[in-house]
């Protein structure tokens, strides 16, 4: 079971990707940052800290597909697509890292491992 300071700090690796909204690439170095201080101290921070960072650049490739395809239009509806589900898929891993649950994100695309 892991300790309330493990489940914070993996809490915060996926709360932390929302800075996203406000720093231009904040969704994937603030992820990767915290994951590379704190991955030493507990399995639990490690694998969150993992997910979190898969999941950001999954999504910037998502992102980067959907406005490509924006010159046919239908990248319009994919990035606001991309985008809610980003936001619903973090809030949830949030979540459940706050539980002291173990979280995959669907959609992820295994990175680092």
């Amino acid at each position: 079971m892991a300790t309330r300071e493990q489940r914070n700090f993996a809490m915060f690796s996926h709360l932390i990707a929302l800075s996203g909204l406000i720093v231009p690439l904040g969704s994937i170095i603030g992820p990767l940052v915290l994951w590379l201080f704190k991955k030493g101290e507990s399995e639990f921070i490690d694998f969150h800290g993992k997910q979190s960072l898969n999941f950001q650049i999954s999504i910037g490739i998502y992102m980067l597909i959907s406005a490509i395809l924006s010159f046919v239009l239908i990248g319009f509806f994919l990035i606001v697509a991309v985008a809610i589900v980003w936001l619903i898929f973090t809030i949830i891993a949030t979540v459940q890292a706050s539980n002291g649950e173990r979280y995959r994100y669907p959609l992820s695309i295994p990175f680092i491992k």
